[in-house]
């Protein structure tokens, strides 16, 4: 893995990060705002639980960064919008990139920058858009030292699954993220796949480059503290996760919870403790 300093504002002293996900404003889906309709509360909410990162856009990055104090979350700055996640796509797909993604990332301060790869059914015009942002976007990333998060994304067929559902098919996950390390990321943004005692192979397939787990949709907290677990004994440098922190009760109690397993190596049990905690 490539020094680059603003790697180390992410990452941390053990190379490992967890980074809660706000952008979900961004792809204009009604579903995915319940939680974060206050973006300021928001913002302020996950902040006071200090994960290592906040994965916000352009518009509203500045709600972090605005903040007093030299400690606080580093930001991590969604560059693309796409339109795959309602129930029902739409007639034509995109994945658009922002312009100037890295000044305007340098100018927020910003610690990485994250983009799409995305994989859906019968979609190859989408999947090459989202190359041919990463194509893009890799070169200013080089010149300036600002390190690339890729997601690759492997989603289920829209009419099978209802509207942004995780495909965790193992041999649809590993090529995908290979290829998305291929394209140059410093970070991979992946998903879980379906039998989570096999996410060493991805990890493996990433070939050095670190590998932070996608939370997905809303899961139950037992089964979502132990799959954390389960990922992070596999060699995994961290979670990505939005909905399942921003959409629990307690999302201050869920970030430390999701914080001591990924740092402090705690258990589903220490960790539920956490989250239980008055």
């Amino acid at each position: 893995m490539r020094i680059l300093p603003r790697l180390q504002r992410l990452l941390g002293t053990d190379g490992k990060c967890f980074d809660v996900a706000i952008d979900h404003g961004f792809f204009n889906e009604r579903s995915f705002l319940t939680g974060i309709e206050d973006m300021r509360q928001a913002v302020k909410t996950i902040v006071q639980a200090n994960p290592d990162a906040i994965q916000l856009t352009p518009g509203l990055a500045s709600l972090l960064q605005e903040l007093p104090g030299k400690i606080k979350p580093s930001l991590v700055l969604r560059t693309d919008v796409a339109n795959v996640y309602g129930k029902e796509l739409p007639r034509t797909l995109f994945s658009r990139m922002i312009e100037r993604a890295v000044e305007q990332a340098l100018q927020l301060d910003a610690a990485c920058v994250v983009v799409n790869l995305l994989l859906l059914p019968e979609q190859p015009e989408l999947h090459a858009q989202c190359v041919e942002n990463i194509c893009r976007l890799k070169p200013q990333c080089e010149r300036y030292g600002m390190p690339l998060m890729i997601e690759p994304l492997v989603m289920q067929a829209n009419h099978q699954a209802g509207g942004y559902m995780v495909d965790g098919d193992i041999d649809k996950i590993l090529p995908l993220v290979r290829q998305a390390v291929e394209l140059g990321a410093d970070i991979i943004k992946a998903d879980p796949c379906d039998d989570v005692r096999d996410y060493h192979r991805v990890v493996a397939v990433a070939s050095g480059c670190s590998v932070l787990v996608r939370g997905g949709g809303r899961a139950p907290d037992e089964e979502l503290l132990e799959r954390t677990y389960a990922v992070m004994e596999q060699g995994a440098a961290g979670i990505v996760y939005g909905r399942n922190v921003i959409q629990h009760q307690r999302p201050t109690q869920m970030t430390r919870a999701l914080m001591a397993i990924v740092h402090e190596q705690a258990t589903p049990r220490q960790a539920l403790h956490i989250l239980q905690e008055l």
